[in-house]
């Protein structure tokens, strides 16, 4: 058993590793996008994210522009990764004690409730109402690449706490896109998909553990995702959660790929995306964008909703008695982490794109998302820094 904490405790450690490294490449990746799409050669940079790839018959369809490749296929990988990683917590890590698990499920309640919550109180009755789940996730990625910039003066149990928040995070935005977000559904895709799904978890109840035929399985099962009507990222959530897990240590399927995934995801998917979906063309007004109630909604529920919503939420646990804050962790750093909350990036934008069609809000809102995740992830890393602190 000991030995198996001390494998699982180096997987957690190499996750949060490859996430804090990918954090900061994010930013730099969002940096060069943007400035190559507003420089001389953006037209040619917009034209390659949107010519097609791929290949088309008369019953099979895959050929797609290379950022809906990204969008609708890499990222299936990555919600893949970020399954396997609820897994393992929900087994054996911070969220299998309900004890330890109850102080990051309630602040997670708090984060994405409340700025749900005021960006509807800003955009109820618009086209753009159905945004509203823009600031309701939290990069893992961005928030992790903050606390690395802030060394070892943070404590372990912070990076555990933010990591378990940012993962719940995750789970309530992959609810969302699956209640709120799907269009045009199709019966006979979705019925298909639903009975493979089936076949891989009575595989999983026979102890099938070979990986092989689950990755082939869930590849038939995107394609069927991706004509359903319900976006195809989901069918990497579901594959993470039929794969087996057994004990979690090294000789499980679930531990060798989510180990082998860390890596291409971090330093390969997650850039592409921020390279593909952050290329915005800034107009002369751009900055009149930032001041529509969808650009308000967003800001202030990253801004103000994620903080106020994540330490309201824990501290009212804490004082009910139903959770208690871990050791080494003061309420500085429940704020600190308030704020790294509100750095949303991946999700949000993601998010953004199944919300609207419209480019201009589709293009305003990832301005303010950027510009609003990158003020959060200022604030929080000021807040937790022990020298500007004291």
């Amino acid at each position: 058993m000991k030995s198996t904490q001390v494998r699982l405790s180096r997987l957690f450690l190499e996750f949060t590793e490859s996430e804090q490294v990918a954090g900061l490449i994010l930013i730099l990746c969002a940096v060069v996008s943007i400035a190559i799409a507003n420089s001389t050669l953006g037209t040619s940079y917009l034209d390659f994210w949107h010519s097609k790839i791929g290949f088309e018959t008369t019953t099979i369809r895959l050929k797609y522009s290379i950022d809906h490749w990204i969008n609708d296929a890499l990222m299936a990988i990555f919600f893949l990764l970020v399954g396997l990683e609820i897994e393992r917590e929900l087994y054996v890590g911070e969220l299998s004690d309900l004890k330890n698990a109850l102080l990051p499920v309630v602040a997670a309640i708090g984060g994405m409730a409340t700025p749900a919550l005021l960006y509807i109180l800003l955009n109820l009755g618009t086209e753009t109402q159905a945004g509203f789940g823009i600031p309701m996730a939290t990069d893992i990625a961005f928030a992790l690449g903050v606390l690395a910039l802030l060394g070892d003066s943070i404590p372990v149990s912070l990076k555990i706490f933010l990591t378990a928040l940012a993962i719940l995070d995750d789970l309530g935005a992959i609810i969302l896109i699956a209640l709120f977000y799907a269009s045009d559904l199709s019966l006979v895709y979705l019925l298909l998909a639903s009975g493979i799904f089936i076949v891989m978890v009575i595989m999983n109840r026979l102890n099938v553990s070979r990986l092989f035929p689950y990755l082939i399985l869930g590849a038939v099962m995107w394609y069927c995702m991706l004509n359903s009507g319900v976006h195809a990222t989901l069918a990497g959530v579901l594959l993470a959660f039929v794969i087996p897990f057994d004990r979690g240590d090294e000789e499980s399927p679930s531990w060798r790929l989510e180990h082998f995934l860390q890596k291409p995801v971090a330093f390969l998917i997650l850039p592409a995306f921020a390279l593909a979906n952050t290329a915005v063309v800034l107009e002369n007004n751009w900055f009149e964008g930032l001041m529509t109630a969808n650009s308000l909604g967003i800001c202030a529920g990253l801004l103000l909703g994620k903080p106020l919503g994540i330490v309201l939420f824990s501290v009212a646990a804490i004082k009910a008695g139903v959770s208690q804050l871990p050791e080494e962790l003061t309420f500085r750093h429940m704020i600190g982490a308030g704020f790294l909350g509100g750095i949303g990036f991946t999700m949000s934008i993601f998010i953004t794109l199944l919300a609207f069609d419209n480019p201009e809000i589709i293009a305003s809102s990832k301005i303010t998302i950027l510009l609003t995740s990158l003020l959060a992830g200022a604030i929080g890393f000021l807040v937790l820094n022990r020298r500007i602190s004291a």
